[in-house]
């Protein structure tokens, strides 16, 4: 009889739409002697929601705040000392709670050439900015105010799911997140419509103009020299929220975290092309689909739903820092309004383990890592924290 109820069991799961990798909301036991302390005790920011370093062995940090401010400062956790690098306030438009300065990406030539590159709101009229800075020639802890390069705007029809994050890819070339416009469940089918940049992670040279254009695109883009009218700019599609990726910096994969809808938080390994099933799919479930058509559609390595608390995901980093031994390799993320930090390893794709690691009683808004891949966790009270051993 058992031997039955588990045959019928597996048979159900693979005709639901959740298919027979739907994930358990039980996670295993957290790691009882892991847990965070501040990283720098005697700093303070407001809404950090990024943090970097600039690739030019400087051993220096540089926090982005949501209001449109850059600090730079020593890594060190004793430092009292930051500096405003950055401060575009009067361009940025943060009065909704998913605006603002959202993300931040340095040239990987930067020691070099100093640029670097940020991705913003702005209103009258409302849009997304990508744009590049230049740092100033005679102080390195100062960038040039007066040095922007618009890259590229695009409009945005709602105050929410603006994306944000920007970070360049082992291939040289600048990936973009950016939202399916807002709203709730993407009223203008944008995530599906290939001929608008919304809903969909982005690919460009930044170092190749393009006529007017302050970039090209690259030559292997998926829709790169479509007749259809699809922007070719878009490196994958179908996405909701991606809020916060990140390559893995041992293999070169692009991993996501994609906000749900109502239920369902969803973490996502995208390929060149992919088409991520938002707004067919939430997570690995229907949503509000007349025929929920999975065909050609790339389903999450991960997913969790909201029955304890968690509602939006924070996409984090596969580690590969030198303190903690035992998160070797596995990508870490968090839930923004729970504060709970998990471990995913997802080394089996078929049958990844999800353990918690500590729950901050704070929001996260992001993870960065240090020139030596070092884990920092960007706190909504203000702070950044790292992982220790009790």
């Amino acid at each position: 009889m058992k031997t039955y109820i588990n045959t019928l069991l597996l048979l159900l799961l693979s005709l639901n739409a959740a298919c027979s990798q739907e994930n358990p909301t039980n996670d295993p036991d957290p790691i009882d002697n892991m847990t965070m302390i501040e990283a720098f005790p005697n700093l303070s920011f407001t809404r950090p929601v990024d943090l970097q370093h600039a690739g030019d062995n400087s051993d220096r940090l540089f926090v982005v705040e949501q209001r449109g401010v850059i600090s730079v400062f020593q890594n060190e956790q004793g430092t009292t000392d930051k500096t405003e690098f950055l401060a575009i306030e009067n361009s940025v438009d943060d009065s909704g709670n998913e605006e603002g300065l959202l993300g931040l990406a340095f040239h990987p030539n930067y020691e070099s050439n100093g640029y670097f590159y940020v991705n913003y709101t702005a209103a009258n009229p409302d849009r997304t900015v990508i744009s590049r800075f230049s740092v100033s020639p005679s102080n390195p802890n100062q960038a040039d105010p007066a040095s922007e390069l618009v890259l590229m705007e695009f409009g945005q029809p709602y105050s929410n799911h603006n994306g944000g994050q920007i970070s360049f890819g082992p291939d040289g070339y600048l990936y973009i997140a950016v939202g399916d416009g807002g709203s709730g469940g993407d009223p203008q089918g944008n995530s599906q419509n290939r001929s608008t940049l919304l809903g969909s992670i982005l690919r460009i040279d930044v170092d190749r103009q393009n006529g007017a254009v302050n970039y090209s695109i690259p030559e292997d883009n998926p829709f790169a020299g479509n007749t259809e009218g699809f922007r070719e700019e878009i490196y994958a599609y179908g996405l909701r929220n991606p809020w916060r990726f990140s390559f893995d910096s041992a293999n070169g994969q692009l991993w996501t975290g994609d906000v749900g809808q109502n239920r369902y938080e969803e973490i996502d390994i995208i390929v060149k092309g992919g088409n991520y099933g938002w707004n067919t799919m939430e997570g690995f479930h229907c949503y509000n689909s007349t025929d929920c058509n999975q065909e050609g559609l790339e389903l999450p390595i991960w997913e969790y739903d909201r029955s304890r608390g968690d509602v939006s995901i924070t996409g984090g980093f596969v580690y590969h820092g030198p303190s903690i031994a035992e998160l070797e390799g596995l990508y870490i993320y968090a839930d923004f309004a729970s504060g709970r930090i998990w471990s995913l390893d997802g080394s089996d794709q078929e049958n990844p383990v999800n353990t918690e690691l500590v729950n901050a009683p704070f929001p996260i808004s992001s993870f960065g890592v240090d020139q030596d891949q070092e884990l920092y966790i960007c706190g909504f009270d203000d702070k950044i924290y790292k992982f220790s051993y009790e």
